[in-house]
């Protein structure tokens, strides 16, 4: 069915409508911005239910930082949390900001994406465990995908300042008004409150996140989209063409320009009274 072809059927018109709609829908977006979310939202939530079906217990497919049994964790532990309100806190930051790398980074987002991943855990793997407040070490279990949060939000924010591209940098600004918050993140809970126990939030996977998003963002600056600047832009610009245009519209349509202020002309009557008195 063609859908430009004028019908009286109701039921065709709307049809056509909602192809026409998802035509323009596909058009603004990149498919891969859509799906890849999506389908790390799948993986996020398919590992959760497998950890609440017995699968994943304890330690198991987290990351344990400078042990060897630890290194799976390094691609296990984004896709594994430890209660569904880690988990929702995480899936919506998530797809927000792979929506974002994939819709405006669309040349690297595989790449920023998937060595963000293995470079973010392999950092934080070799991270000492230390407590920040007592200097002991702390062996521990390590799981969630806020790392990758980390990675992404510091990347798009910081790629879009090297780029300094008006668009990239909207969108860096978006995300520092977002989540800019995020950054406390990166210091251990103790510093600014008195807990009771110790925190369970790992600032280590959201410090190693942050420094590899910066890393690739300098990394991959000059990829991709940057800056434009039009040729009028340049110094000594100057366009024959344009001006011929320029100057038929004048010719063509002097009615524009009769109302316009004009620049008195300098007579030397005007300062003839002036020039007795000097002479005086």
């Amino acid at each position: 069915m063609a859908c430009f072809l004028q019908t009286k059927l109701p039921f065709l018109r709307i049809g056509c409508k909602i192809e026409n709609l998802k035509s323009m829908f596909l058009k603004s977006f990149n498919l891969r911005s859509i799906l890849i979310p999506v389908i790390m939202l799948v993986l996020m939530w398919t590992f959760f239910l497998l950890q609440n079906l017995g699968f994943f217990q304890g330690c198991s497919g987290a990351l344990i930082p400078l042990m060897p049994e630890g290194l799976k964790g390094i691609i296990l532990a984004p896709l594994l949390h430890g209660s569904l309100d880690h988990i929702i806190g995480n899936s919506m930051p998530i797809a927000i900001l792979l929506f974002l790398l994939f819709e405006f980074y669309p040349k690297i987002a595989y790449r920023v994406f998937f060595i963000g991943w293995i470079a973010s855990g392999l950092l934080v793997w070799m991270l000492p465990p230390i407590d920040m407040t007592t200097g002991e070490w702390n062996y521990s279990c390590i799981i969630g995908a806020s790392g990758l949060v980390y990675m992404l939000a510091f990347f798009i924010f910081f790629s879009g300042v090297f780029r300094w591209n008006m668009k990239l940098l909207t969108i860096s600004m978006v995300v520092a008004l977002y989540y800019g918050s995020l950054i406390w993140g990166i210091f251990p809970e103790e510093f600014f409150s008195n807990l009771e126990e110790p925190s369970r939030i790992s600032w280590q996977a959201h410090l190693a996140g942050s420094i590899t998003g910066v890393i690739l963002a300098v990394i991959f600056r000059k990829i991709g989209e940057k800056k434009k600047k039009y040729i009028w832009e340049f110094p000594n610009y100057y366009s024959e063409k344009d001006d011929k245009i320029w100057q038929e519209y004048m010719a063509n349509h002097p009615e524009d320009f009769e109302e316009l202020p004009q620049l008195k002309q300098e007579s030397i009557w005007d300062y003839l009274d002036e020039i007795r008195k000097r002479e005086k």
